[in-house]
């Protein structure tokens, strides 16, 4: 069975600009009785009616507003955010059991708050905030744990670290990252506050400085010299195989010079690869 278009119901499933009315239509679907889930349920996962997939998913869309709900202290639009949930949502219908004995909406839960998860943690800053299980599971309780907008003090940082099971280091490493925000390279032409701040305007271009330059130039020559004072001591073989595989303008492949030289290409990709071990230890001895 697919979560595509199959499952969604024509004309609610995907929240638009008018999100209160969204919610009505969804407040206006049945709450579904044991039985009928069940049956539902059961016609779903033994017969693959995906009629019956599409009555489920309407009959918890307003479970899913009501989660999404829970995080907009995150600053991202509801809309989006009951989006995802209902992502989440077809992904459980997708797979629930009936003969587990339990309630859809007990075993929707985890779908609806990983999909949500997801997309928080790509959207709610450029750079990724949490990246690993316990990252994450540090940064939505973390929020909650926080009662005030002041830093967390010593007694308040190591209660929270051991509620959550983690070092008070990842408790303040991840307070800092909550604390920080996104600010862009370039001034805000509608913002007039951001033009004093905006990195564009305070940041020193140093590509024109004269030492800096003169820098750069050094360091170019430096490098040419050492590889030709490198290149100098290989084989004459060993030199060439180099010369013509990158320094050249036509750069041979290994199948020609393993033509030229009488040898397989796996040998002359050996001997180019001792060549280039040699060249950058002598380069880096200089």
């Amino acid at each position: 069975m697919s979560t595509s278009t199959s499952l969604q119901p024509i004309g609610v499933v995907a929240p638009g600009a008018n999100l209160n009315a969204y919610v009505q239509a969804v407040s206006a679907f049945s709450i579904l009785t044991v039985e009928e889930e069940q049956k539902l349920a059961n016609d779903l996962y033994f017969n693959g009616n995906l009629d019956a997939a599409r009555k489920l998913v309407m009959a918890h869309l307003r479970f899913v507003v009501h989660i999404a709900r829970s995080y907009n202290g995150y600053g991202l639009p509801l809309g989006d955010l009951v989006q995802e949930g209902n992502v989440g949502l077809m992904k459980a219908v997708k797979r629930f059991n009936p003969e587990k004995g339990v309630r859809l909406v007990s075993f929707a839960v985890h779908w609806i708050k990983a999909e949500i998860h997801e997309f928080i943690l790509k959207n709610w800053r450029i750079v990724k905030i949490a990246t690993t299980k316990a990252q994450r599971k540090l940064f939505f309780n973390l929020r909650g744990a926080k009662k005030r907008l002041a830093w967390l003090s010593n007694d308040e940082a190591h209660a929270v670290a051991q509620d959550l099971g983690v070092d008070v280091k990842q408790v303040r490493e991840m307070e800092g990252r909550l604390a920080s925000y996104d600010a862009g390279f370039d001034a805000d032409e509608d913002d007039e506050e951001s033009a004093y701040v905006a990195p564009a305007h305070y940041l020193e271009d140093n590509r024109y400085d004269p030492a800096v330059r003169l820098e750069e130039s050094n360091w170019e020559e430096t490098n040419v010299n050492g590889l030709e004072l490198a290149m100098q001591k290989l084989d004459d073989r060993s030199r060439a195989i180099l010369q013509r595989r990158w320094l050249n303008d036509d750069k041979a492949t290994l199948h020609d010079l393993a033509d030229e030289y009488g040898v397989s290409a796996e040998r002359i990709r050996q001997l180019e690869k001792n060549a280039m071990n040699k060249v950058k230890a002598m380069m880096m001895e200089a």
